[in-house]
């Protein structure tokens, strides 16, 4: 249960992958620390490199990550405004075992 109430928009604009005009296809929804390669681990509930094998970073859907997001902030945040996270379209290429940021936001 939340602890803050979350705008609708919290963590970006709700979006269904599969309606995405993206250039490579994107498997799931991530949850983006925004200005970096980090993306909140489903199992940890931690923040790992995309480069991580210990990583699972990839949603179902745009409500379990907001979910996982929301959950995030409540136990690492003083108000629901200090979080720097964003829900972003995502893979995994097994080639290169590791995650994929599709659309992702780094700082300039």
């Amino acid at each position: 249960m939340s602890c803050f109430e979350h705008a609708a928009d919290a963590f970006g604009d709700p979006f269904v992958v599969e309606d995405l005009p993206l250039r490579r296809p994107a498997a799931g929804y991530a949850v983006q620390m925004l200005g970096s390669d980090r993306l909140l681990d489903r199992r940890s509930g931690d923040f790992l490199p995309v480069r991580s094998p210990a990583l699972a970073g990839l949603f179902a859907t745009f409500a379990a990550a907001r979910q996982a997001a929301a959950a995030w902030v409540d136990q690492h945040c003083r108000t629901p405004a200090e979080h720097r996270l964003a829900i972003v379209p995502a893979a995994f290429d097994d080639l290169l075992e590791r995650h994929v940021l599709i659309y992702g936001v780094l700082e300039e």
